[in-house]
């Protein structure tokens, strides 16, 4: 399955959330979608998208935060998931997606391509809820059941190793930073 198929099929859902990607082709293929002002585009900081996610999920505890991920960034900052385990927040979704590559620096191998199981990982890590899905069709319903469990989820979607010829967003990093600050402070102030 491809990553902008299980994009699209779960994008009319992410207007009431407050969204981080990490850097390239995620980023990319979500905003050839669509641009909304509560994406974040994370560029120029590999592994940190969940991080934020979490920042984000604490001081923001009523809105659903949905982080959009790579197995490479994940396995940048694994210590995320225990972190995350462990920080009481339930509003975040943290979908990976493992093609097995660094596809947006290069496209060497992940441990994924060697039988590393981040669905595994996470779930020893204390995540309340883990899945993974290798359709589109199974994407959108493990999604659509995490956003609605009001559970802390990491979903390992398995997708291939396409992705845009291109790995910029035609937003500016500070226009794209300040678009998204006024958004998540307008959510705090309702």
């Amino acid at each position: 399955m491809k990553r902008i198929e299980c994009l699209r099929a779960v994008y009319p859902q992410l207007e009431k959330c407050v969204v981080v990607t990490i850097m390239g082709a995620v980023a990319m293929e979500l905003q050839s979608i669509g641009h909304r002002p509560n994406f974040f585009y994370l560029q120029h900081a590999m592994g940190l998208a969940s991080s934020i996610g979490l920042g984000l999920a604490v001081s923001l505890p009523e809105q659903k935060i949905v982080v959009l991920d790579g197995d490479g960034s994940l396995l940048m900052n694994l210590g995320t998931l225990s972190t995350m385990a462990r920080s009481g927040a339930s509003n975040i979704v943290h979908v990976v997606f493992d093609n097995q590559s660094y596809l947006s620096a290069g496209g060497s191998p992940t441990a994924t391509s060697q039988g590393a199981d981040l669905e595994g990982v996470a779930h020893a890590s204390g995540i309340p809820h883990t899945s993974s899905a290798r359709s589109v069709e199974e994407f959108q319903t493990e999604f659509t059941s995490a956003l609605d469990s009001g559970k802390l989820t990491v979903l390992v979607a398995h997708v291939d190793t396409s992705g845009p010829s291109d790995q910029l967003t035609d937003l500016g990093l500070l226009e794209n930073r300040f678009q998204f600050a006024r958004h998540c402070q307008s959510l705090t102030k309702r």
